[in-house]
C-alpha cells in the first residue's frame, strides 16, 4: 500500500487552532485576574505586568523569538505569576526551562544547519511557544481565583501537571537539539532501526540523556520553590518522561504521516504529561 504524504504546510490549520485554543483563554483570565486583584493588591498586579513586559522583552532581544511569540511568552508569564505570586512562584522553573532549552537551540548550530534542523534566526513563533507552554499555564487557570481570595493553594495536583507539562517541554526540546549534534545516527521509536538525525520519532541515547537530565533539572527546582515532597516531585519528572516518550511516539507515526504537524505534536505530548501528573498525584492522594 502506498502512503500519500500531504504537504505539512496544509497542516498549518493545527499551529492556528493551539493558539485560538489558548491565548484567549489566558488573555480573558489575565484580564479578570487584573480587574479582581487592582482594588486589593496592586502590587501583584504591577509585579505580573513588569515581569510579564521583562520576559516578552529579553526573548526579543536576544532573538530567542518572533514579537508575537514574545508577547505570548510574556502574557503565559503574567498568567503564571498570578496563579502564584511572590518569591515561590511558578516563574522559576519556567526560568529554568527557558535558558535549558536557550542553550540547547545554539548547541552545535553548524551542524543542525548542515542537517537543515536549526531553528530559524528569528526564534520560535507564537504557535511554538503556545504548544510548548500553554497546558502548563493552563492547569492553574480554573483555580487561581481561589488562591487569590482564601490564600490557600490552588491545588496539587494542578501544581504537579505544570510542572510535568514544563518537564516535558524541557526534555522534548534537549532531547531533539542535543541529540542531533551528540547523538549520532538515531534510531526510529517504533522500529529501532537507524534513521538520519532530525528524523521524527527518532530517538538516541545520548539525547534522551540530556531530555532526562532538563526535565530533572526543572522538576528539581519546582521541589525546592514549593517545597514538594519525594512522592509529588517522582510523579513531576515521571510525567516529563512519559510525555517525552509520546511526542517521539507521535512523532513516528502521525506525524511522519502527515497526519500531525510539529506544534500539535508538541502541544499533545505536554497534555499527556500533566494527565499522567495529575492521574498519579491524584491516585496518591486518594490513597492516603
Amino acid at each position: 500500500m502506498t502512503l500519500v504524504i500531504h504537504d505539512r504546510r496544509s497542516l498549518h490549520w493545527q499551529s492556528q487552532l493551539i493558539l485560538l485554543l489558548i491565548l484567549p483563554l489566558v488573555g480573558v483570565f489575565v484580564l479578570l485576574e487584573f480587574i479582581q486583584l487592582l482594588p486589593v493588591s496592586p502590587a501583584i498586579v504591577a509585579q505580573a505586568l513588569a515581569i510579564g513586559v521583562a520576559f516578552a522583552l529579553l526573548v526579543w532581544i536576544l532573538r530567542a523569538a518572533t514579537p508575537a511569540a514574545s508577547l505570548t511568552g510574556g502574557l503565559f508569564t503574567a498568567s503564571l505569576y498570578l496563579w502564584t505570586p511572590g518569591w515561590r512562584t511558578a516563574l522559576w522553573p519556567l526560568l529554568a526551562l527557558f535558558l535549558l532549552t536557550f542553550a540547547a537551540t545554539r548547541f552545535g548550530r553548524s551542524r543542525k544547519e548542515k542537517l537543515g534542523t536549526a531553528e530559524g534566526k528569528r526564534g520560535r513563533i507564537a504557535s511554538q511557544v503556545a504548544a510548548n507552554l500553554g497546558v502548563a499555564v493552563i492547569a492553574g487557570v480554573p483555580l487561581s481565583t481561589r488562591h487569590v481570595w482564601l490564600g490557600i493553594y490552588p491545588g496539587r495536583v494542578a501544581l504537579i501537571a505544570c510542572i510535568a507539562a514544563l518537564s516535558e517541554a524541557t526534555a522534548d526540546t534537549l532531547s531533539s537539539e542535543v541529540g542531533q549534534v551528540l547523538g549520532g545516527d538515531p534510531r526510529m521509536l517504533t522500529t529501532f532501526r537507524r534513521v538520519p538525525a532530525g528524523t521524527d520519532g527518532a530517538i538516541s541515547l545520548n539525547g534522551t540523556l540530556a531530555g532526562a537530565a532538563g526535565a530533572a533539572i526543572v522538576t528539581t527546582i519546582a521541589a525546592l520553590v514549593f517545597r514538594l515532597s519525594f512522592p509529588e516531585s517522582a510523579i513531576a519528572f515521571a510525567g516529563g518522561i512519559v510525555g517525552l516518550f509520546f511526542d517521539s511516539l507521535l512523532g513516528a507515526t502521525l506525524e511522519r504521516r502527515s497526519w500531525l504537524n510539529n506544534d500539535a505534536v508538541n502541544a499533545l505530548s505536554t497534555l499527556a504529561a500533566a494527565l499522567f501528573a495529575a492521574w498519579a498525584a491524584s491516585a496518591i492522594n486518594a490513597s492516603l
